[in-house]
């Protein structure tokens, strides 16, 4: 069988993600399904999972060997791989994978903080790579939870309105994100962010090339009426910008109690975390902020998509 990477949000047709939703979905009452634990594990017994961590993470590291380990899977787990590991000796990605291959390991998370690592990974791996971040890249597995959100808040993503905003330059998961929105009919985004830090052309491009709706905006009063869906992300400070002062444009942009106000009651606040200053926390607690359930369910889609990965789906 031809090795199954995940390596951007663009491969994925609307099949496969209905496969991999309905499985999440499965393994989202996972503690109510006492018999499905063992089925399962039985399957992934014996498997061996890399996370070759270069950047710094909580949610996608933890998330990740969290569903390894419900699936049966051990982990092996290299956080800080970029100052703690044959890295900091000169050691290539390449050679890292081509080490971890000859171990016979069955699976690598990879993040890093080169844009298109996962890619060079891959085209040495004998074993599948599974993209958790490379730079300013991209992050298909948070686009796949991400989506996932949207879809138990509302149950038809066709025809809905998304605003995507902050650093759309750099942000990875709103590159990602876009890139899967584009996968359904008369979908409408909204683009928010300062001059400085607007969606990059690629991406643009091809929403074009698509036939997906957009707008691009700089004032989140203006249209956050109009949203199902309001994605905020935080200034990317880890990528510096020449002459940008990350810290004064967070400051402009917040979602308050007031944007709250303004959205429609059914409409959702999302954020793939971790926030500063972009979501003030006076929010948490209404229904309509769900960025810490979005958090929740990268462990039921992360299973499901190693599970793909290894062919078991």
């Amino acid at each position: 069988m031809p090795r199954r990477h995940i390596l951007r949000a663009q491969q994925f047709d609307m099949e496969l993600l209905k496969t991999i939703f309905r499985r999440a979905d499965q393994f989202a009452i996972w503690n109510e399904v006492p018999w499905m634990k063992e089925t399962v594990r039985e399957r992934c017994r014996g498997r061996v999972q890399v996370s070759l961590f270069y950047q710094p993470s909580t949610r996608t590291r933890i998330s990740f060997g969290i569903a390894a380990h419900r699936l049966g899977i051990h982990v092996e787990p290299t956080e800080n791989a970029r100052e703690f590991s044959s890295a900091i000796k000169g050691e290539s990605l390449e050679d890292t994978i081509r080490v971890l291959n000859a171990y016979e390991v069955d699976l690598i998370v990879l993040r890093h903080y080169e844009e298109g690592a996962a890619q060079r990974a891959a085209a040495v791996s004998s074993c599948p790579i599974i993209n958790a971040g490379d730079g300013p890249g991209q992050h298909p597995t948070q686009a796949l939870l991400d989506l996932y959100t949207i879809r138990q808040s509302h149950f038809e993503i066709d025809g809905i309105t998304v605003v995507i905003g902050g650093d759309l330059t750099r942000g990875r998961t709103a590159r990602s994100l876009a890139y899967l929105l584009s996968k359904y009919k008369d979908v409408r985004i909204i683009f928010v962010a300062p001059p400085e830090l607007r969606m990059g052309s690629d991406v643009l491009d091809h929403l074009k090339e698509h036939g997906i709706a957009f707008a691009e905006h700089d004032v989140l009063e203006d249209v956050a009426p109009d949203a199902d869906v309001v994605y905020w992300t935080r200034t990317q400070t880890e990528h510096p910008l020449d002459g940008i002062d990350d810290n004064a444009l967070q400051a402009r942009y917040c979602i308050d109690e007031h944007i709250i106000d303004i959205m429609k009651s059914d409409a959702i606040v999302m954020h793939p975390l971790p926030r500063n200053s972009e979501i003030s926390t006076a929010i948490d607690g209404n229904l309509r902020a769900v960025y810490f359930r979005q958090a929740g369910n990268g462990v039921p889609v992360r299973m499901a998509a190693i599970e793909w990965t290894l062919g078991l789906l």
